[in-house]
């Protein structure tokens, strides 16, 4: 096989080699059935068995307790954006939203098109570089929900404790942390994560909600929109992402087999210390973005001083093989991100050419 880049790109995001793999050995001839699983219909004994075996590795890798549904549907955390005020914002009641960069505020916006929502806290005057503190968080008993964006993938900043809601329903957004660390689910109403940044590739993402918000589903809403259509249906209403559910499937094996979120998240943290150490030991020609107590573990973002030399800091890394350290579009900037699936290997190269690029640029 011919060198891997080192893939740090956002979203889609590196998969497993393992599990690509795999995918590749049953991508003809899936199990000896003579047909790939792209070629299945979404109603045979085959996909069913891959549908269900999914779900009950999530409850099984997160340790969903009873009383819960896992839906495996289409449409990205985007859908998820106005689907949830849709089935969970009901006429005079208010949303709580913390506002922490770009995917909040899009979830934000999107709440407000569907009823009432209000912004609880924020970190934008820190141009959200941090998490706003647990205390900054005011929730009214009488919310709605109260939602949060668990890691914000432009900033590179992560809630490492989560708000105690009491009574009001907690609803997160997890696409690009979830499995990364174990957390406790029966804290939350409702987690949900598109699949490109740590479970798989595009195109199916995870609603984990407690069963009665599913049995309140307005009736007013088109079919497609409810989650009780969903949850009735085990995720089989309509014809389903079928590949890249299966794709969730081997990497959701994956991260079983090499010790769940537990061993996850020793792996990120020993990672992505590789590169905060370069940054914090630069003497200032790397400068981490986020505030060093909500630094991301799947999101690393630093700057340099001299946008040019920044340029040329993508442009020299490219040439070594390195793929996705420019910043976001709205940002700029430098950001490497370490998902799950990013080797350690791949960051001690980039750490080693930080180290190498400061010798000569410095």
């Amino acid at each position: 096989m011919e060198k891997r880049a080192y893939n740090f790109n956002a979203g889609p995001a590196a998969l497993p080699l393992e599990v690509l793999q795999q995918a590749r050995e049953e991508l003809v001839n899936y199990r000896g059935i003579g047909m790939s699983l792209m070629e299945v219909s979404h109603r045979s004994k085959e996909y069913e068995q891959v549908n269900d075996e999914t779900q009950q590795l999530f409850r099984e890798l997160m340790g969903i307790p009873e009383g819960y549904h896992v839906l495996l549907l289409q449409g990205g955390a985007s859908t998820q954006f106005s689907m949830i005020p849709m089935n969970l914002l009901p006429p005079g009641k208010t949303a709580g939203y913390v506002m922490t960069g770009s995917w909040a505020e899009k979830a934000y916006k999107e709440a407000k098109l569907i009823g009432e929502a209000q912004i609880v806290a924020s970190s934008e005057a820190d141009n959200f570089a941090k998490i706003p503190s647990l205390k900054e968080i005011s929730i009214h008993p009488d919310l709605a929900y109260l939602h949060i964006t668990s890691n914000e993938t432009i900033g590179g900043i992560q809630f490492q404790q989560f708000p105690d809601t009491g009574n009001v329903p907690l609803v997160a957004d997890m696409s690009s942390d979830i499995l990364s660390r174990p957390i406790d689910v029966s804290s939350f109403a409702l987690i949900y994560a598109g699949a490109q940044k740590n479970l798989g590739p595009s195109g199916v993402t995870v609603v984990i909600v407690r069963n009665e918000l599913v049995q309140d589903s307005p009736k007013h809403l088109p079919t497609m929109f409810r989650y009780s259509t969903h949850a009735a249906n085990q995720s089989l209403y309509n014809t389903p992402p079928v590949y890249s559910v299966y794709m969730m499937n081997l990497v959701l094996k994956w991260v079983r087999d090499q010790g769940g979120a537990i061993e996850m998240e020793r792996r990120n943290r020993e990672k992505t210390k590789l590169i905060y150490d370069m940054i914090d030991q630069s003497g200032g020609f790397y400068r981490g973005v986020a505030h060093p107590e909500d630094r991301s573990q799947m999101n690393v973002t630093f700057r340099l001083n001299d946008e040019e030399l920044e340029k040329q800091f993508v442009k020299e890394s490219s040439a070594q093989g390195f793929v996705g350290l420019k910043g976001h579009r709205s940002v700029g900037g430098l950001r490497a991100s370490t998902y799950n699936a990013v080797p350690y290997d791949s960051c001690k190269a980039l750490a080693e050419f930080m180290g190498d690029f400061q010798k000569r640029n410095g």
